[in-house]
């Protein structure tokens, strides 16, 4: 079975929700500890959002600093598919891992509700079940949520085609309606709005959410064979 590792810092509170959402898509969900400095046997590792260790100087920035995060910088820069929720996302952007930086939403409020993305890019491990244009819905819950980058830089993701997704109602200033990039390989995902929230109808408005994490089982089975 495939696995995928879920990192827990601390402060963690999606991460539980990440690895039902692995669970969900058929995928074997490992669960990680931010303190090793081991990522063992994984396949591909989910940074997941809710976590707020060292957030009140930075959001992702003490956390990038996490033991573990040394191999994962050195893997992912080896192939190893990872994707950044949220947190993880702003994480992604602190280890350079993907350019730009995340700062306080437009309106200065947190927003949480069902947000609509249009997908951009499937040339990624974790987009490539989607259709480009695909229109979906997941939650979105944040207050740092806004994606800036200098003028170079997003000129740049949007010739390389590393814009994976934008928001269709902009919720929070972000530059070119921007919700989630890729990096130049495409293994490395990172997103603001939040997919595991929206695996199941019981708790969320669609099952959009599924698609990253079965985009990610199919890329890797494929891989394997």
């Amino acid at each position: 079975m495939t696995k995928i590792g879920v990192i827990t810092f601390p402060g963690s509170l999606d991460d539980h929700d990440a690895l039902r959402a692995i669970r969900l898509s058929g995928g074997t969900p490992v669960q990680l500890w931010h303190a090793s400095d081991e990522l063992g046997d994984v396949d591909a590792v989910v940074l997941p959002g809710g976590f707020s260790y060292g957030d009140y100087l930075r959001c992702g920035a003490i956390a990038r600093f996490a033991p573990i995060m040394d191999e994962l910088i050195r893997q992912a820069k080896e192939g190893l598919p990872v994707l950044g929720i949220c947190n993880g996302f702003q994480m992604l952007c602190e280890t350079h891992l993907l350019p730009g930086a995340m700062i306080r939403n437009e309106s200065m409020k947190f927003i949480c509700r069902p947000e609509r993305l249009r997908v951009e890019s499937v040339d990624t491990v974790w987009t490539c079940n989607f259709t480009p244009g695909q229109e979906i819905e997941i939650a979105l819950k944040n207050g740092e949520g806004n994606f800036q980058a200098d003028a170079d830089t997003v000129k740049r993701l949007e010739d390389n085609n590393q814009v994976v997704f934008r928001y269709l109602d902009n919720p929070n200033g972000s530059v070119n309606d921007i919700a989630g990039i890729t990096n130049e390989r495409g293994n490395v995902v990172g997103l603001m709005p939040h997919p595991e929230h929206s695996v199941e109808t019981l708790t969320g408005s669609s099952t959009d959410g599924l698609g990253f994490f079965q985009s990610a089982l199919a890329f890797l089975q494929r891989a394997a064979n």
